[in-house]
C-alpha cells in the first residue's frame, strides 16, 4: 500500500518496518499534486522525526555557511501551519529553501500552504542575501518613504545627488504617515551606484493584479491569505527589488531564485537546479543584464564597401599570337 499521506508516511518512518518513501527529487508534477492528506493529529515532534530521515539531503543541499540546526529550528517553528500539506510538497519546498541557503524564518523565506501544497516563497530579505552572496554588490538599500519623510528624487542629477531620503524617525508612526513609495538601489563592488528604482503604491497594485497568480487565485476563491493580502508592504519592497535586478548584474543563483519564486506563485512544482546548469544560468543572467542596461561601448565602425576596380586598371593579358606578331615587328 502506497504511503501518500503525511500521516501514513510518518507512521511508516517511525515504525519498526517502515515502508520506503519515494524520492522527491525525481517526483513529477502529477505525483506531487496527487498526494493527499487525511484529517489527523500529527504532532510537530512526529513530523520532525519523519523529516530527520532526510537529514543527509538537507545537509547536502545547505551551503556550508548555513547551520543545519538553525535551519531545522526554523522548520520546527513553521510546521504547525503546514499540517495539511502533502508530504511530497513539504519535503520539496524545504529542500528548495535549503538549496538557496535561506532559512524559513519569515524574513528571508517562508514555507506557505497553498491548499494541500507547501510552497517555498523567498522574501525580499532573501533576495538581498543572495545579492550580497554573489560578490557583485557592495551594499543593497531597500526602503519605504512615508508621507512625513524628507526626500528628493531628481533622475537627471548625477548620483548620488539624484536621490535622497531622510526618514522622520523623531516623530510618532502616526505623524510619519503611511508609506507612499518603495525604492531599491545598490552600490556595485566596483564603486558605481545602480539606477534607483521607485515604485508607487499604484505601481505595486498593478504588478500584483497583472502578475501574481497566487493573489488572483485567492481573490477568485474569496480568500485573503496571499502575501499581497497579509503583508502588502513587504511584497511592495520585493517588487522594487526584483525590478532592480533588471538593471544590475545577477548571479546564476539569483536567476534560479526568481524562477523558483515565479513557479511557486503560479502554483507549479518548484525544482532546484543541478550544478551543471550554473554556466547556462549565468549566461542567461549576463544576457538579461546587457539587454536591460544596454551596451555603453562604442560601436565598431562598419567598413565601407570597396569599389571594384575595372578591367582597364589591370594589366592586359596577351595571347601567343599577339606576342609573336610583336616580335616580328621588332
Amino acid at each position: 500500500m502506497a504511503t501518500n499521506t503525511l500521516k501514513d508516511r510518518v507512521r511508516a518512518a517511525t515504525s519498526d518496518k517502515p515502508e520506503p518513501v519515494a524520492a522527491v527529487e525525481g517526483a513529477s508534477a502529477d505525483e506531487l499534486h496527487a498526494a493527499e492528506r487525511s484529517e489527523g493529529g500529527e504532532t510537530t515532534d512526529t513530523v520532525m522525526t519523519w523529516l530527520e530521515r532526510y537529514d543527509a539531503h538537507f545537509t547536502k543541499a545547505l551551503p556550508s555557511h548555513v547551520d543545519s540546526r538553525v535551519f531545522l529550528a526554523a522548520v520546527r517553528d513553521a510546521l504547525p501551519g503546514l499540517a495539511r500539506c502533502t508530504p511530497a510538497s513539504l519535503l520539496q519546498a524545504l529542500l528548495t529553501c535549503a538549496r538557496f541557503g535561506l532559512v524559513p524564518d519569515g524574513k528571508h523565506a517562508v514555507i506557505k500552504r497553498e491548499g494541500k501544497l507547501a510552497v517555498f516563497v523567498p522574501m525580499y530579505q532573501g533576495y538581498v542575501e543572495l545579492m550580497y552572496r554573489s560578490g557583485r554588490v557592495g551594499s543593497v538599500h531597500v526602503g519605504m518613504i512615508h508621507a512625513g519623510d524628507e526626500w528628493n528624487y531628481e533622475p537627471t542629477a548625477p548620483a548620488p545627488l539624484d536621490f535622497t531620503h531622510k526618514p522622520a524617525l523623531d516623530v510618532s508612526r502616526e505623524d510619519r504617515g503611511k508609506p507612499i513609495l518603495a525604492y531599491a538601489f545598490c552600490w556595485l563592488a566596483g564603486g558605481a551606484r545602480s539606477q534607483v528604482v521607485i515604485l508607487t503604491r499604484e505601481d505595486a497594485e498593478e504588478i500584483r493584479d497583472e502578475y501574481s497568480e497566487a493573489y488572483q487565485r485567492a481573490r477568485d476563491a474569496g480568500r485573503t491569505d496571499s502575501f499581497w493580502h497579509t503583508d502588502f508592504d513587504s511584497m511592495w519592497k520585493k517588487s522594487a527589488l526584483r525590478r532592480l535586478h533588471k538593471v544590475v548584474p545577477m548571479s546564476a543563483e539569483l536567476v534560479q531564485l526568481t524562477r523558483a519564486d515565479d513557479a511557486g506563485d503560479a502554483g507549479q512544482v518548484q525544482l532546484f537546479h543541478a550544478p551543471d546548469e550554473d554556466a547556462q544560468l549565468l549566461a542567461d543572467a549576463k544576457a538579461a543584464h546587457r539587454a536591460a542596461e544596454g551596451s555603453q561601448e562604442p560601436r565598431v565602425p562598419v567598413p565601407l564597401p570597396r569599389k571594384k576596380s575595372s578591367g582597364r586598371s589591370q594589366p592586359r593579358r596577351t595571347t601567343r599570337r599577339q606576342r609573336t606578331t610583336r616580335r616580328r615587328r621588332r
